[in-house]
Protein backbone atom coordinates (compact mmCIF):
# COMPACT_ATOMS: atom_id res chain seq x y z
CA UNK A 1 0.00 0.00 0.00
CA UNK A 2 1.13 2.95 -0.82
CA UNK A 3 -0.80 5.42 1.79
CA UNK A 4 -2.86 4.68 5.15
CA UNK A 5 -5.63 6.06 6.55
CA UNK A 6 -6.11 6.10 10.67
CA UNK A 7 -9.71 7.47 11.52
CA UNK A 8 -10.81 8.11 14.74
CA UNK A 9 -14.26 8.40 15.53
CA UNK A 10 -15.38 9.80 19.01
CA UNK A 11 -18.93 8.97 20.18
CA UNK A 12 -21.04 8.83 23.02
CA UNK A 13 -20.82 6.82 26.03
CA UNK A 14 -20.87 2.84 25.55
CA UNK A 15 -22.05 3.72 21.60
CA UNK A 16 -18.91 2.70 19.48
CA UNK A 17 -19.47 -1.25 19.25
CA UNK A 18 -22.19 -0.84 18.38
CA UNK A 19 -21.37 1.66 15.24
CA UNK A 20 -18.60 -1.14 13.85
CA UNK A 21 -20.83 -3.21 11.53
CA UNK A 22 -22.13 0.46 9.87
CA UNK A 23 -18.51 1.59 9.72
CA UNK A 24 -17.76 -1.90 7.64
CA UNK A 25 -20.33 -1.59 5.46
CA UNK A 26 -19.92 2.16 4.69
CA UNK A 27 -16.08 1.49 3.91
CA UNK A 28 -16.73 -1.68 2.27
CA UNK A 29 -19.46 -0.47 -0.21
CA UNK A 30 -19.65 -0.57 -3.71
CA UNK A 31 -18.23 3.58 -3.92
CA UNK A 32 -16.01 3.17 -1.50
CA UNK A 33 -12.06 3.06 -2.36
CA UNK A 34 -9.29 1.34 -0.57
CA UNK A 35 -9.21 -1.47 1.30
CA UNK A 36 -10.68 -1.55 5.11
CA UNK A 37 -8.03 -3.14 7.20
CA UNK A 38 -9.13 -2.69 10.73
CA UNK A 39 -11.87 -1.58 12.98
CA UNK A 40 -10.67 -1.19 16.24
CA UNK A 41 -12.06 -0.61 19.97
CA UNK A 42 -9.91 1.06 22.94
CA UNK A 43 -9.04 -0.88 25.85
CA UNK A 44 -6.58 1.78 27.16
CA UNK A 45 -6.56 5.58 26.55
CA UNK A 46 -9.68 7.85 25.21
CA UNK A 47 -12.60 5.80 25.47
CA UNK A 48 -15.66 6.13 23.20
CA UNK A 49 -13.64 6.08 19.73
CA UNK A 50 -13.34 3.68 17.09
CA UNK A 51 -10.36 3.36 15.18
CA UNK A 52 -10.91 2.93 11.49
CA UNK A 53 -7.76 1.92 9.51
CA UNK A 54 -7.38 1.11 5.79
CA UNK A 55 -4.73 1.19 2.69
CA UNK A 56 -4.50 2.71 -0.30
CA UNK A 57 -2.72 1.41 -3.33
CA UNK A 58 -2.08 4.65 -4.95
CA UNK A 59 -2.15 8.40 -3.87
CA UNK A 60 -4.95 8.77 -6.57
CA UNK A 61 -6.99 6.07 -5.20
CA UNK A 62 -6.43 7.44 -1.62
CA UNK A 63 -7.40 11.12 -2.94
CA UNK A 64 -10.88 10.48 -4.20
CA UNK A 65 -11.87 8.20 -1.69
CA UNK A 66 -10.92 11.61 0.96
CA UNK A 67 -12.64 13.54 -1.24
CA UNK A 68 -15.83 10.93 -0.83
CA UNK A 69 -15.86 10.92 2.87
CA UNK A 70 -15.39 14.38 3.18
CA UNK A 71 -18.47 15.38 0.82
CA UNK A 72 -20.68 12.60 2.43
CA UNK A 73 -23.37 13.41 4.68
CA UNK A 74 -23.17 10.39 6.63
CA UNK A 75 -19.43 9.62 6.98
CA UNK A 76 -18.42 6.08 8.11
CA UNK A 77 -22.44 5.46 8.09
CA UNK A 78 -22.91 6.83 11.78
CA UNK A 79 -22.68 10.25 10.93
CA UNK A 80 -25.61 11.01 13.77
CA UNK A 81 -23.75 9.37 16.15
CA UNK A 82 -20.17 10.98 15.99
CA UNK A 83 -19.11 13.95 18.64
CA UNK A 84 -16.08 14.33 16.61
CA UNK A 85 -13.46 12.57 14.06
CA UNK A 86 -10.01 12.89 12.48
CA UNK A 87 -8.55 11.81 9.17
CA UNK A 88 -4.92 11.23 8.98
CA UNK A 89 -2.68 10.17 6.04
CA UNK A 90 0.52 8.02 6.16
CA UNK A 91 2.75 6.88 3.88
CA UNK A 92 4.86 3.82 4.87
CA UNK A 93 8.57 3.22 5.54
CA UNK A 94 10.05 1.88 2.50
CA UNK A 95 11.39 -1.33 3.91
CA UNK A 96 8.15 -1.91 6.27
CA UNK A 97 5.60 -4.52 4.77
CA UNK A 98 2.06 -4.00 3.50
CA UNK A 99 -0.54 -4.57 6.26
CA UNK A 100 -2.30 -7.68 5.57
CA UNK A 101 -5.60 -8.42 7.43
CA UNK A 102 -5.66 -11.70 9.48
CA UNK A 103 -5.36 -12.69 13.01
CA UNK A 104 -1.95 -11.04 14.22
CA UNK A 105 -2.55 -10.40 17.69
CA UNK A 106 -5.25 -10.53 20.62
CA UNK A 107 -4.24 -6.42 21.44
CA UNK A 108 -2.73 -3.56 18.54
CA UNK A 109 -0.59 -1.06 20.15
CA UNK A 110 -0.50 2.45 18.43
CA UNK A 111 1.83 4.74 19.10
CA UNK A 112 2.27 8.25 17.63
CA UNK A 113 4.88 10.63 17.64
CA UNK A 114 5.80 14.17 16.81
CA UNK A 115 8.31 15.01 15.17
CA UNK A 116 10.95 17.51 14.72
CA UNK A 117 11.08 19.81 11.19
CA UNK A 118 13.49 18.18 9.16
CA UNK A 119 14.26 15.04 11.02
CA UNK A 120 12.20 12.29 9.42
CA UNK A 121 14.52 10.72 7.22
CA UNK A 122 17.29 10.76 10.23
CA UNK A 123 14.23 8.66 11.71
CA UNK A 124 13.60 6.52 8.77
CA UNK A 125 17.19 5.31 8.80
CA UNK A 126 17.69 4.70 12.46
CA UNK A 127 14.20 2.35 11.76
CA UNK A 128 15.84 0.58 9.10
CA UNK A 129 19.05 -0.15 11.03
CA UNK A 130 17.19 -1.49 14.43
CA UNK A 131 13.85 -3.00 12.69
CA UNK A 132 14.70 -6.30 11.76
CA UNK A 133 16.21 -7.44 14.95
CA UNK A 134 13.25 -5.82 16.86
CA UNK A 135 10.74 -7.49 14.59
CA UNK A 136 12.24 -10.82 15.00
CA UNK A 137 11.27 -10.62 18.61
CA UNK A 138 7.87 -9.70 17.78
CA UNK A 139 6.38 -8.26 14.07
CA UNK A 140 5.54 -4.57 13.32
CA UNK A 141 2.60 -4.20 11.70
CA UNK A 142 3.14 -0.78 9.94
CA UNK A 143 5.71 1.83 10.74
CA UNK A 144 4.46 5.30 9.07
CA UNK A 145 5.20 9.19 8.64
CA UNK A 146 2.65 11.61 7.84
CA UNK A 147 1.85 13.34 4.46
CA UNK A 148 -0.31 15.99 5.84
CA UNK A 149 -0.49 18.23 8.60
CA UNK A 150 2.44 18.65 11.22
CA UNK A 151 5.43 15.93 11.00
CA UNK A 152 4.12 12.90 13.03
CA UNK A 153 5.72 8.80 13.09
CA UNK A 154 2.96 5.95 13.97
CA UNK A 155 3.69 2.80 14.30
CA UNK A 156 1.78 -0.31 15.44
CA UNK A 157 2.34 -3.34 17.40
CA UNK A 158 0.33 -6.67 17.44
CA UNK A 159 0.78 -8.82 20.69
CA UNK A 160 -0.74 -11.70 21.96
CA UNK A 161 -1.53 -10.40 25.28
CA UNK A 162 -0.45 -7.50 27.76
CA UNK A 163 2.04 -10.22 29.07
CA UNK A 164 3.56 -10.59 25.71
CA UNK A 165 4.17 -7.03 25.58
CA UNK A 166 5.91 -6.47 28.30
CA UNK A 167 8.14 -9.87 27.90
CA UNK A 168 8.91 -8.75 23.86
CA UNK A 169 9.99 -4.78 25.24
CA UNK A 170 11.94 -6.02 28.30
CA UNK A 171 13.87 -8.40 25.80
CA UNK A 172 14.40 -5.87 23.12
CA UNK A 173 15.96 -3.27 26.17
CA UNK A 174 17.65 -5.59 27.65
CA UNK A 175 19.58 -6.59 24.61
CA UNK A 176 19.91 -2.93 23.41
CA UNK A 177 18.26 -3.54 20.42
CA UNK A 178 15.33 -1.19 21.10
CA UNK A 179 14.91 1.81 20.85
CA UNK A 180 16.77 2.63 17.60
CA UNK A 181 19.80 4.10 18.45
CA UNK A 182 19.45 7.57 17.33
CA UNK A 183 15.95 6.86 16.96
CA UNK A 184 14.61 9.03 19.69
CA UNK A 185 16.91 12.21 18.77
CA UNK A 186 14.18 13.58 16.23
CA UNK A 187 11.29 13.75 18.53
CA UNK A 188 9.62 16.01 20.51
CA UNK A 189 7.58 14.99 23.85
CA UNK A 190 4.35 14.95 22.17
CA UNK A 191 4.21 11.10 22.15
CA UNK A 192 1.43 9.10 22.78
CA UNK A 193 0.40 5.47 22.92
CA UNK A 194 -3.22 3.61 22.64
CA UNK A 195 -4.03 -0.15 22.85
CA UNK A 196 -7.21 -1.52 21.09
CA UNK A 197 -8.74 -4.85 20.24
CA UNK A 198 -10.17 -5.95 17.11
CA UNK A 199 -14.05 -5.62 16.93
CA UNK A 200 -15.77 -8.56 15.66
CA UNK A 201 -16.21 -7.37 12.38
CA UNK A 202 -12.40 -5.86 11.45
CA UNK A 203 -10.95 -7.57 9.32
CA UNK A 204 -7.35 -7.24 11.60
CA UNK A 205 -7.96 -9.69 14.22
Amino acid sequence: MQRYEIAILSTGVNAAASLTPRIAAWTQSPSAGGRLLGILLPEFGTLNQVLVLRGFATAEEFAAERSRTLADADPFGCAEALTGWTLDAYAPLPFVAPIAPGEHGRIYEVRSYALKPGRLRQMISAWEAALPARAAISPCLMAMHSIEGTPRFTHIWPYAGFEARAAARAEASGKGIWPPKGGTDPLLPAMSSTIWVPAPDSPLR
